[in-house]
């Protein structure tokens, strides 16, 4: 209407933020959709054909100067978030999540039950590592397994 001056609600988010929020969320979705298709999972081979494909579909060549360009304009910060994701599962049913970083000495797996002991069972974990794919990648030694508060820490093998 004309003469009318625009008010913003101080309670919504800006375009801006919007944006960012939508990006952010389409990000995750895709990386949660294709994590799987990228061969042998849990690897750092993974997350680097995961890098290269992002890359190459946003218009990039697969050359090495064109790859290290993107990783530089991902920044550490969207980097490490992404990495998280490709490197989680949230198991709800079993009520666990999964953090398998290559990188990392361990898998954690944490309780979304904490106060239910018996989400951190052998039993529960080894099914957990097995629907993943990462009984075979970790140690099935349970004495080195260890226990902490909602969360138990598995070497890898």
């Amino acid at each position: 209407m004309a003469g009318m001056s625009q008010r913003s609600d101080p309670l919504l988010p800006s375009a801006a933020q919007l944006q960012g929020t939508l990006v952010d969320f389409a990000l995750a979705e895709l990386i949660r959709q294709h994590r799987d298709s990228f061969q042998p999972l849990w690897t750092v081979d993974s997350w680097a054909k995961l890098l290269i494909w992002l890359a190459l579909n946003c218009g990039l060549s697969g050359e090495r100067d064109a790859l290290e360009q993107f990783a530089e304009a991902l920044g550490p910060r969207l980097t490490s978030r992404l990495r998280r994701l490709f490197f989680e599962r949230d198991l709800t049913d079993l009520e666990l999540q999964v953090l398998a970083d290559p990188a990392e000495q361990q898998v954690l797996l944490l309780s979304l039950a904490p106060q239910d002991p018996a989400v951190l069972s052998p039993e529960r974990l080894e099914q957990a590592l097995k629907r993943v794919g990462l009984e075979s990648r970790v140690t099935s030694d349970q004495t080195r397994w260890q226990t902490l508060d909602a969360v138990v820490a598995i070497p890898w093998s």
